[in-house]
């Protein structure tokens, strides 16, 4: 899109994914210089991952609703082997994962500990028990609290209907509301750069050394494991 910004029209010039590898790069040098800029750099993370958390939900509720909405009897979606596909990936990916964490273990430091008093499932049947009722969770409720789970429920529910009683006015608006969702994220994930350089900040600030090493052996064994799952198994699988 074209700009009379002089600023605007350099950014764009330049490639997001370069955008995000210097807003790193600062971030790792404002922080490891003056730790105590300020709260300014750390409140543009917060807010960058505020966004996509608070926008999320909205957007896979609409998508799969304008998805299912959308598509006409006789179509071939081909959704079976997708599935197939997905879940020997996501099983090969955790089988993986879980090799790697035990042949790479990394401590992480945190600024602030979240809460661990949260007690774990105490079998098979209440896991159970926690998805079923995930699923039929108040539609509301499932947005707020992002339940995915609950909110592809109700996403598949809505479209359903809205393909077999909608009419094709119902189902454009409920395509042109998952179009909105996606411009929505294209706008925020335009401020990556900002929202990685927080993040970045906020974590080199406290003992630098320390978390910058643990950080970067995570972000290794991370890029090492997506190139083994996208050029090994998801090519076997295909």
């Amino acid at each position: 899109m074209a700009s009379g910004n002089p600023i605007l029209s350099a950014l764009n010039r330049v490639s997001l994914v370069a955008q995000i590898a210097i807003g790193l790069v600062l971030g790792i040098l404002v922080g490891a210089v003056s730790p105590q800029v300020g709260i300014s750099a750390g409140l543009l993370g917060s807010l960058f991952v505020g966004a996509l958390k608070a926008i999320a939900p909205i957007l896979v509720f609409v998508l799969v609703t304008a998805a299912i909405a959308q598509h006409q009897k006789g179509n071939q979606a081909h959704i079976k082997p997708i599935l197939i596909l997905y879940i020997f990936g996501t099983f090969a990916a955790a089988v993986v994962a879980v090799i790697a964490s035990m042949a790479f273990p990394t401590t992480l430091i945190l600024r602030t500990a979240g809460d661990v008093s949260v007690a774990p499932p105490s079998g098979i049947v209440e896991v159970l028990k926690t998805l079923l009722m995930n699923l039929v969770a108040n539609p509301i409720n499932a947005l707020a609290n992002a339940n995915y789970i609950g909110i592809l429920a109700w996403a598949l529910v809505l479209g359903a209907a809205l393909r077999h009683h909608g009419s094709d006015t119902t189902r454009q608006v409920a395509a042109d509301l998952a179009d909105t969702a996606s411009a929505f994220v294209k706008w925020i994930i335009r401020f990556a750069q900002l929202g990685f350089f927080g993040l970045v900040y906020s974590i080199i600030a406290v003992p630098v050394l320390v978390a910058l090493a643990g950080y970067m052996l995570l972000l290794a064994v991370l890029f090492c494991l997506m190139l083994v799952i996208s050029l090994v198994f998801n090519s076997f699988f295909v």
